[in-house]
């Protein structure tokens, strides 16, 4: 018999969260129609740091990024003062039409950044809205653009623009996809790098194939490397599963120094973090003085697993702490929810006898 899991308690306050915006889905070219002996246009990095003049060096870019301008900063409509960086880009043929554009910022409230693609009479084609979730952490968020007729993107930003990092922009193809009809149809910006999709928490309790699905927090919620400023969760179990899977999302964490988790007042280890290629823009090394070895940060978020031992579970309450690894800065997790395998009609197990 497979019995709920009663979710009792969620600590800490919650802010709200926005997954990868997705401003563009339909028509994209199919990777087919591409020439042949056609070259494909290279990938663009553009550091948008705003560097001291003795210590900013030209920067290298694809032919199709025409310009890079930052903008003085000036007052809009509401008094508030916005730069504005503006990338001019032109189409490498008609076969491309759909620019993939990666932000790296610092995303503090009231300081998100905002897209906007312009066609040559000025007018709009796209605003992307708000990025990021204000939750103050170093992030990355992408955006999908039509450039049928576009040729440049702005990135509004309030203030001087100095939480705006980086930028990562590459042109999107398409092919045909298939996936079960069983499976949960995910909406995914197909990235590079390797990185995971955005986890989904079930807004009610799903049993499938012997295995529940229970939902500790969907809310993003801040964690330090102090006990005081940790994720903390009570969650009721019925009858004691065979394996248990805690799983969430974790923004900027310290790779090396994942977070620790505690179940009823023992420690249970780390958590595993599903990386990206070491390519991807998103890590950022940081040095100490005194140390020889950079440590990096993942400037987005990351998925987070644990296996967490069944002798360790209770029936009944039981309470779990998601703390930031030694070493590390201010992270933040979502999504946060548990999996409880028990047994069903159709498990498959050995059963081994002793020698």
């Amino acid at each position: 018999m497979f019995l709920r899991v009663a979710v009792f308690a969620v600590l800490f306050s919650a802010t709200s969260h926005v997954y990868t915006q997705e401003a563009f889905s339909d028509a994209l070219p199919p990777s087919t129609d591409a020439k042949s002996g056609e070259g494909t246009p290279e990938s663009a990095w553009l550091d948008l740091r705003q560097s001291t003049p003795r210590n900013s060096r030209t920067q290298n870019a694809p032919v199709w990024v025409e310009a890079v301008t930052l903008l003085p900063a000036q007052s809009s409509g509401d008094m508030t003062s916005k730069s504005v960086f503006r990338i001019r880009v032109a189409q490498p043929s008609t076969n491309y039409q759909v620019l993939l554009f990666r932000l790296f910022f610092d995303d503090k409230p009231g300081q998100q950044p905002e897209l906007i693609a312009w066609d040559e009479s000025g007018t709009h084609v796209l605003r992307s809205g708000a990025l990021g979730s204000g939750i103050n952490l170093p992030s990355s968020d992408s955006v999908m653009i039509p450039m049928t007729g576009a040729l440049s993107i702005d990135i509004e930003v309030a203030g001087d623009g100095k939480t705006v990092r980086a930028a990562y922009l590459d042109w999107m193809t398409s092919s045909n996809v298939v996936h079960p009809l069983g499976a949960e149809r995910r909406d995914v910006i197909p990235e590079p790098f390797s990185s995971m999709p955005p986890l989904h928490s079930p807004t009610q309790d799903e049993e499938h194939f012997g295995t529940i699905t229970a939902t500790l927090a969907s809310e993003t919620i801040p964690i330090s490397a102090n006990i005081q400023e940790s994720a903390a969760f009570q969650f009721g179990v019925e009858t004691q599963p065979l394996a248990v899977l805690l799983t969430f999302e974790l923004a900027n964490p310290r790779i090396d120094a994942p977070p620790q988790i505690y179940l009823n007042g023992q420690d249970i280890g780390p958590v595993s973090l599903a990386l990206p290629e070491l390519a991807d823009p998103g890590y950022r090394g940081e040095m100490e003085s005194l140390v020889k070895q950079m440590h990096f940060q993942y400037t987005g978020w990351l998925r987070a697993q644990k296996i967490v031992p069944v002798t360790d579970l209770r029936v009944g309450t039981n309470d779990l702490i998601i703390v930031n690894g030694t070493g590390s800065g201010p992270s933040a997790i979502r999504a946060t929810q548990i999996q409880l395998k028990y047994l069903w009609d159709k498990s498959d197990y050995l059963l081994q006898t002793s020698h």
